[in-house]
């Protein structure tokens, strides 16, 4: 169950920062306003509470394995929302990440 849930609170952070920075992107670049660049503010601010949530108590460690679902979040976040196209080469890069973040997080422990 430990890893389901660090799994499912890795895919809420990856939602609430790359989410939280589209809104400041979408703010400020796409000249939406200032209502959109606050709760991309409120968003980043609810994703660095979320990364204390996870199981291992190793704040490196967390981060670390973070980067490579952000890497993998962010393009998907791309096809979604912003009909990007990842070339094959995309693909492969955020699937090296993910076995990264299985590596670094899930690998045994002495």
């Amino acid at each position: 169950m430990t890893v389901l849930r660090s799994a499912l609170l890795f895919v809420l952070a990856a939602f609430l920062e790359i989410g939280g920075a589209w809104l400041v992107w979408q703010g400020v670049r796409e000249h939406r306003g200032w209502a959109w660049i606050g709760a991309g503010v409120v968003a980043l601010g609810a994703y660095g509470f979320v990364a204390t949530l996870q199981p291992d108590a190793a704040f490196g460690r967390v981060l670390a394995a973070y980067g490579g679902v952000f890497v993998a979040g962010s393009l998907l976040w791309g096809v979604v929302v912003d009909g990007f196209r990842p070339t094959r080469y995309d693909v492969v890069g955020a699937l090296i990440c993910l076995a990264g973040v299985a590596v670094i997080m899930y690998g045994p422990r002495r």
